[in-house]
């Protein structure tokens, strides 16, 4: 067995598919638009999509917000640098909304970013 994918769900489907290509450095694998049900998935990853897991952007074209819950907790990046990752997603227009530094009761460096719908993303160096 593998886990496949992720999915959540997204007001505007290019400004999310940017933000996790371009600030995260994503590949889109694929994007298929579903017009009888009204709806686009785009599915983005790191390396080859039959061998890791992907995340699955799901837009409801009659859909304008949706409400975050309280269940959902975040993402979690693996990066080589958490402070140059902050750094770099800084400057182009990404939300940095927890420092990079180490995790509180712990040593662990890492930070949170925010994608455009308000998604919590985690970035850790797992070196």
């Amino acid at each position: 067995m593998r886990l496949l994918h992720t999915m959540i769900r997204v007001t505007d489907l290019q400004r999310s598919i940017d933000f996790y290509s371009s600030l995260l450095g994503m590949t889109l694998y694929r994007k298929i638009d579903f017009s009888s049900g009204r709806f686009t998935l785009a599915f983005l990853g790191y390396g080859d999509e039959k061998e890791t897991t992907a995340i699955e952007l799901t837009h409801n074209w009659d859909t304008e917000s949706y409400e975050m819950g309280n269940a959902f907790g975040h993402l979690a990046v693996s990066v080589d640098d958490v402070y140059k990752a902050c750094e770099d997603i800084k400057a182009k227009g990404g939300e940095v909304v927890r420092e990079a530094g180490p995790m509180q009761h712990g040593s662990t460096v890492l930070a949170f970013v925010k994608d455009p719908d308000g998604y919590m993303i985690e970035l850790l160096s797992m070196s």
